[in-house]
């Protein structure tokens, strides 16, 4: 077995070991699915990375991008494994199971994240020819890949409390003896910060990439910013409806668990882009992906509005005419499902001519031909004008028009 081969087995090993504490450490009346929930949402973000590396490592072995797709979600998987075993040992058995202290050593935003943030950020760098976008991004990479080193040492023996995600404040068993390990610990912070700036410059390499590309290269890059700009909306969308809760989790409401649960789950499109991106399976739906995201996107932002404005503005004001407001807010729901199709209708052909041109011109092309055919015209006619409306919306390498001839005595 290769060496990313048996990277991918250690993560699934890792992330099993961590589903099998976080089973161990569901509080009593808890139910299992509510208890195990963040930790097999997790678990399945972190397995897809190395699912989807196999895959195009073993159908590109040429493409860095398998490889680091093989191997980056290592640390991830560590850090995870280990927070359910700290969780275990020191919360659920107060401190009775050794160990607990080295386990948030190896959790949190520590050394193990570093590594994975680093080889991300690699990841973005050659996506998604596998090498650089120009020989001068040469020092970037290798500056990524010292930044990674050092600052994942520096977190690991830093000296001071673990920034752990249990909040629990242990000293770090591993913090090397003053002043070494205080001074680390006053520099940790502001390296990990800096890897802010290079994930700016592996956005702007990809930038570079779609302004200098063409055809397959560029439909390559929108899947993996489409994916993007959705993970972001999903994790910000989980991380507001974790915060309503309030910290004991009171304020909860049965639809928060299942909605916190989708924007967890929404990194996973990182890889699946990747993967389809690099594999070219199906490559050209995403203009159309992006279009429909787009289009109920808006429309139901237009929708939302409708009804906020309905509820809110003209329920006040007539209800001292119909005195409820349960009459509004049927009204409001009737006025929605009617403005529904037209306005789908609408919004979908402004953002064809924006984001699916093509599909805008074609459809707009076809009509026109249909409207033409109405009309009396003559056979030549007819045949460059259907080879010219194939040529302009499937754009083949080249047309041919074949007629079958009628040599039958009349």
């Amino acid at each position: 077995m290769t060496a990313f081969g048996l990277a991918v087995a250690a993560q699934v090993g890792l992330i099993l070991i961590s589903f099998v504490y976080a089973a161990m450490s569901i509080p009593p009346g808890v139910p299992w699915l509510a208890g195990m929930a963040e930790s097999l949402a997790f678990g399945i973000v972190t397995l897809t990375f190395p699912a989807v590396g196999a895959v195009v490592l073993i159908r590109r072995p040429s493409n860095l991008a398998g490889r680091l797709l093989c191997v980056m979600a290592l640390g991830w998987a560590l850090a995870n494994a280990a927070t359910s075993f700290a969780n275990y040992a020191l919360i659920t058995r107060n401190g009775a199971v050794a160990g607990g202290d080295w386990a948030l050593w190896l959790s949190g935003d520590s050394w193990t994240i570093v590594l994975s943030q680093g080889l991300l950020i690699l990841l973005m760098l050659v996506f998604p020819t596998g090498i650089l976008v120009s020989p001068r991004w040469r020092p970037i990479a290798r500056s990524v890949a010292g930044w990674t080193l050092i600052t994942a040492l520096t977190t690991a023996v830093a000296a001071g409390p673990l920034d752990d995600f249990l909040g629990l404040g242990i000293a770090n068993p591993a913090a090397a003896p003053a002043p070494i390990g205080t001074l680390f610990a006053a520099i940790a912070g502001p390296l990990r910060a800096v890897g802010l700036v290079w994930f700016a410059a592996a956005a702007v390499s990809l930038v570079l990439r779609f302004r200098r590309s063409h055809g397959i290269e560029r439909q390559q890059i929108k899947w993996i910013a489409l994916a993007s700009v959705l993970t972001v909306v999903g994790l910000s969308a989980t991380i507001v409806l974790f915060n309503s809760a309030g910290p004991d989790g009171s304020g909860a409401n049965e639809w928060l668990l299942p909605l916190t649960i989708v924007g967890t789950l929404s990194p996973v499109l990182l890889p699946i882009a990747i993967g389809i991106a690099v594999l070219r399976y199906r490559l050209y739906d995403i203009d159309r992906i992006i279009s429909r995201t787009v289009s109920y996107a808006l429309l139901t932002a237009v929708l939302v509005s409708v009804y906020g404005v309905s509820v809110l503005v003209l329920g006040p004001l007539l209800r001292p005419l119909v005195g409820s407001s349960d009459l509004v807010v049927a009204a409001s729901t009737l006025a929605i499902a009617a403005l529904f199709s037209p306005a789908r209708r609408r919004i979908q052909n402004l953002v064809d001519r924006r984001f699916n041109r093509a599909r805008y011109d074609a459809n707009r092309t076809v009509e026109e031909f249909r409207n033409h055919l109405r009309g009396d015209v003559q056979l030549g006619t007819l045949q460059s004008d259907l080879a010219g409306l194939v040529g302009s919306t499937l754009q083949p390498s080249s047309i041919s028009v074949w007629l079958r001839r009628n040599d039958k005595p009349g």
